[in-house]
């Protein structure tokens, strides 16, 4: 079997090797500018229109990433950058739910327990102690259900803590209250204290962190926001920060990265940024995964991780 492969990352030859120690018997190749060769299967992290588009060889195109966002965003400017018998398929977990779980989890106790209220009055060197949140009423929503959403929202309820969840389709989750639908947005939003997000960046959920989505939480909430910054408008959250709506925000996404040097978000101090590394991919258990499936497609058997197409994810 025949295998291209495509990264831009600064370790790509270290992935690639890896490739290539996990599927020894396959013919794997880094595809190169005016590479038309027969390939079966695409190894990819945000490749060029010019790689996919035409290659009706291909059986599946495997994503090196959870979200497929830049791949449909190429299909969507450009309609045939996809072949139209590939399997679009993204990556599933690899060691991304811990991640994200240990992230999320440090950013609301961080609220819940005021450590960032004690951090300022430590700037000010006062000794003061503050009145606890009530943890009763410190409900967290989780916007999305998928693998992450799902073991985040779990984790969460664990410490004690009220937890809703909102997906597109209806789930059932032990000791999360769920949402599902258009129908059942701001009733998951209501008197949310902090909101998660979660969801897979798509048309219909790009800008759902607006002026509108902030309104319906409880007075004073917090936003943390570890999937695409496509969905936040990041005007309304300035202005709800600032009417005080919204209290303090945990950003790890942002609609440019890295984050411009002026932009606005390092001049709040109610903003705390990171990097885009809230769940890091795994090269080793990435590899392991990409390669087990690829086999697994070779043999002519099904995967996880197939995206639906008119979904997004």
């Amino acid at each position: 079997m025949k295998v291209l492969f495509y990264m831009t990352h600064a370790d790509a030859a270290e992935w690639l090797h890896d490739f290539a120690r996990a599927l020894p018997e396959a013919d794997l190749r880094e595809w190169q500018p005016g590479d038309t060769a027969p390939a079966d299967f695409a190894v990819v992290w945000r490749p060029p229109r010019e790689m996919l588009a035409g290659r009706d060889d291909l059986r599946a195109i495997l994503n090196l990433g959870a979200g497929v966002d830049a791949i449909l965003g190429l299909e969507h400017a450009q309609p045939g950058t996809l072949p139209r018998n590939a399997q679009l398929i993204r990556l599933e977990d690899s060691g991304m739910a811990l991640q994200m779980t240990e992230y999320v989890t440090h950013a609301v106790l961080r609220y819940l327990r005021r450590f960032d209220d004690y951090q300022t009055l430590q700037g000010e060197r006062r000794w003061q102690v503050l009145e606890p949140h009530p943890r009763e009423t410190f409900t967290v929503g989780v916007l999305g259900l998928g693998v992450l959403g799902s073991h985040v929202a779990q984790t969460l309820a664990g410490f004690g803590l009220p937890v809703r969840g909102y997906s597109r389709s209806a789930r059932q989750i032990d000791g999360i209250t769920t949402f599902a639908g258009d129908a059942q947005f701001d009733a998951f939003l209501d008197g949310v204290k902090v909101l998660v997000n979660l969801l897979p960046h798509t048309p219909e959920t790009g800008d759902v962190l607006n002026a509108r989505t902030f309104s319906k939480l409880a007075r004073g909430a917090y936003l943390i926001n570890v999937a695409r910054g496509g969905h936040l408008v990041e005007q309304d959250l300035l202005d709800a920060l600032g009417s005080g709506q919204l209290t303090a925000a945990t950003l790890d996404v942002f609609r440019e990265e890295p984050l411009p040097a002026d932009h606005l978000f390092w001049r709040e101090p109610r903003i705390t940024i990171t990097p885009h590394v809230s769940a890091l991919t795994l090269r080793s258990e990435s590899v392991e995964q990409v390669a087990r499936k690829i086999k697994a497609l070779a043999r002519g058997d099904t995967v996880g991780g197939v995206v639906n197409l008119e979904r997004g994810y």
